[in-house]
C-alpha cells in the first residue's frame, strides 16, 4: 500500500508486512469516517497499539533505528540535567522526578547515575511510558546498569499521577512527537489538510478542504495578519493543539514542581515567518530526513518543530510560570558541561571522541541552536544555574 521514495531505503519484506497491516487499519477508520484530520492519520500512524510507529517493537534510536537523541550522542547532556535537577530537588516537598517518554532508558540511567555520584536523594524516578515495547528496552537497561538501590526508585506509569506530587518532571522530544494539525494558507482561502486513500496510487494523500473548527480558524486568521500577502504558491505549516490540555493535565497533576522540555523549535515569529512557506513537518526513516508522511505508515517518526510560544501561553493558562528559555547549547554550558567534560588525563582518543559529543551537541548547525530549552514552574521560586548563561524569555 506504499511505493518507496527514489531517495530512501526500501524497506524489508517484514517491514512491509508491517506497514500494510497498520495502513488497512487507517484505511477500515478513514471508510467509516471520511473526514479523517492529519492530526488523526498521525496518531494512529504513531501510536496504534502494536502497530504505531511507537507502539511497535520495530528499532527507532540509535545506528539500527532511524534517529538519535542527545541522551544517545553523550552521557553529558543527561549529567547536565542531572546537575540541574540536583539544584531543584531540595526545594520540593517530596524528591521526585517524573519522565515522559524515556526512549530505551539512557537518559534515566545516567541522570540517576549522577544524582548518587553527587549524593541527591530522591524518592521515585517515575517513568510515563505508553509503549509496552519501550517500557520493557528501558527496564532491561537500568536493570543492566544501576545498582539494585537506584533500580527500585524507578516506577513506571501509563498515565499521570490522580494525586498531585511534587516532582522536576523532563521531556526531551516528546512535544515534537504529538499530532498537529496542518494548515495551507492561499491568497484568497485558509484550508486544513485532511486524508483521503487514493485507489489508483494504493496511497494515503493529503486532502485540503475548508477550515471549519473555530479554534483553527481563528489561528488561520491570525497567521493571514502576520504574513501579509500570499503567493499562489502557498503556505503550509502546522499547529499542536494537543500542548495547551497536556500541559493543563501536567497542572493538575504536579502540585509543586520544574518542567523541562527540551525539544526542536523555535519562537513564534521565527516559526511563522512568511519564507517558511513549507512548515516544517519532517519525517525521520533510517536516519534519512523527508517530508512525505504517508510513507509506509508505522515505519517512519513523523515530526514538526515546536512553537514555544505556544508553549509559554499554555503553561501560563495551567498554572505555570516560565522560569527560563534558552538554546540547548547555553543550557548545556550553564549546567556545567565543559566543567564535567575536562579530562585532562583521559587518553588523547578519548578526549577527541567528548570533544565531539560536545561540538554535537551545542554547535548551531548540529544540535545546540535548533533545539531550545523551557523551564515551568509551579509553587517554586528558583534562579536556574541552566539559564544562568543566556535567559531567551524576552523573545517569546
Amino acid at each position: 500500500m506504499n511505493k518507496a521514495h527514489t531517495s530512501l531505503p526500501e524497506p524489508s519484506s517484514d517491514a512491509k508486512l508491517h506497514s500494510e497491516q497498520l495502513s488497512q487499519k487507517i484505511l477500515r477508520t478513514l471508510r467509516r469516517h471520511p473526514h479523517m484530520t492529519f492530526a488523526q492519520y498521525m496518531e494512529m500512524a504513531l501510536y496504534t497499539p502494536g502497530l504505531g510507529y511507537y507502539a511497535s517493537g520495530l528499532p527507532k534510536i540509535g545506528a539500527q533505528g532511524d534517529f538519535i537523541t542527545a541522551p544517545e550522542v553523550s552521557p553529558l547532556f543527561s549529567r547536565c540535567l542531572a546537575r540541574q535537577t540536583a539544584q531543584i530537588l531540595p526545594q520540593l516537598s517530596e524528591p521526585n522526578i517524573l519522565e515522559f517518554g524515556a526512549g530505551q532508558g539512557t537518559m534515566a540511567k545516567d541522570i540517576l547515575l549522577e544524582l548518587d555520584a553527587l549524593g541527591e536523594p530522591l524518592a521515585h524516578y517515575y517513568i510515563l511510558e505508553l509503549s509496552a515495547d519501550l517500557r520493557e528496552r528501558q527496564r532491561f537497561t537500568l536493570k543492566e546498569n544501576l545498582p539494585d538501590a537506584l533500580f527500585q526508585k524507578v516506577v513506571w506509569l501509563d498515565r499521570l499521577p490522580e494525586k498531585a506530587i511534587s516532582a522536576v518532571v523532563l521531556a526531551n522530544e516528546v512535544l515534537d512527537a504529538m499530532p498537529f494539525e496542518r494548515l495551507r494558507i492561499e491568497p484568497h482561502q485558509a484550508l486544513q489538510a485532511y486524508v483521503r486513500y487514493d485507489e489508483a496510487s494504493g496511497q494515503f494523500d493529503w486532502d485540503y478542504q475548508k477550515i471549519t473548527a473555530k479554534p483553527l480558524q481563528q489561528f488561520a486568521n491570525q497567521l493571514i495578519d502576520f504574513l501579509g500577502n500570499v503567493s499562489d504558491l502557498g503556505y503550509e505549516t502546522e499547529i499542536n493543539l494537543n500542548i495547551s490540555p497536556w500541559l493543563k493535565a501536567l497542572g493538575e497533576s504536579v502540585g509543586q514542581g520544574m518542567v523541562i522540555l527540551i525539544d526542536y523549535g523555535y519562537t513564534r515569529q521565527e516559526y511563522y515567518q512568511p519564507a517558511r512557506v513549507m512548515g516544517t513537518l519532517r519525517c525521520h526513516y533510517q536516519h534519512r530526513a523527508h517530508s512525505n508522511p504517508f510513507f509506509y505508515p508505522g515505519l517512519q517518526d513523523i515530526t514538526a518543530h515546536v512553537d514555544f510560544t505556544a508553549v509559554a501561553e499554555a503553561a501560563y493558562d495551567s498554572g505555570f510560570k516560565v522560569t527560563g528559555f534558552t538554546t540547548q547549547a547555553h543550557f548545556l554550558m550553564g549546567a556545567g558541561l565543559l566543567e564535567m567534560s575536562a579530562q585532562a588525563d583521559a587518553p588523547m582518543t578519548e578526549q577527541l571522541r567528548i570533544a565531539q559529543q560536545i561540538k554535537t551537541l551545542t554547535l548551531p548547525n548540529e544540535m545546540g541552536e535548533t533545539f531550545k530549552v523551557i523551564a515551568l514552574s509551579k509553587q517554586l521560586d528558583l534562579k536556574l544555574i541552566g539559564f544562568n548563561l543566556r535567559d531567551l524569555r524576552h523573545q517569546l
